[in-house]
Formats: C-alpha cells, sequence, structure tokens
C-alpha cells in the first residue's frame, strides 16, 4: 500500500496511556508488530472487534542498510 492511501487513526487523549480500555488481544498483536519491526501480515482475522489469528507472516530483512 502506498504512503498517499494509508490512513491515520487518532485515538483521544483520554485514551492515551490507559492499557485497560485495549482488549489483552490487541495489546498482543501490538507487540507481536513491535517485535516484528519489518514484515507483512497476511489474512488477520477479527471477531468481536478483536485480532484472533495471522494465518500467514513473512518476515522481511534488509540487507542495504546503509545505502
Amino acid at each position: 500500500m502506498s504512503e498517499e492511501f494509508r490512513q491515520v487513526v487518532a485515538m483521544p487523549q483520554a485514551q492515551l496511556g490507559n492499557d485497560s480500555i485495549l482488549p489483552p488481544a490487541w495489546r498482543e498483536f501490538i507487540q507481536f508488530c513491535r517485535d516484528l519491526r519489518h514484515g507483512e501480515i497476511e489474512r488477520l482475522s477479527i471477531q468481536d472487534g478483536v485480532p484472533v489469528l495471522a494465518e500467514v507472516t513473512t518476515r522481511k530483512i534488509k540487507f542495504n542498510r546503509g545505502r
């Protein structure tokens, strides 16, 4: 997806920093994304508004970081 078509989702100030509002499944998914750093997630299944399964994940490693 190109940069020009990405949507930014802003959270209201009252929700920032309050982990009790974010369901545990979302916290786990966000941590997974942070740990992945670069990659792709295909076929993310969401049920009742929370992620439940990522069927295929691919990790990408860049070898030309210095360029």
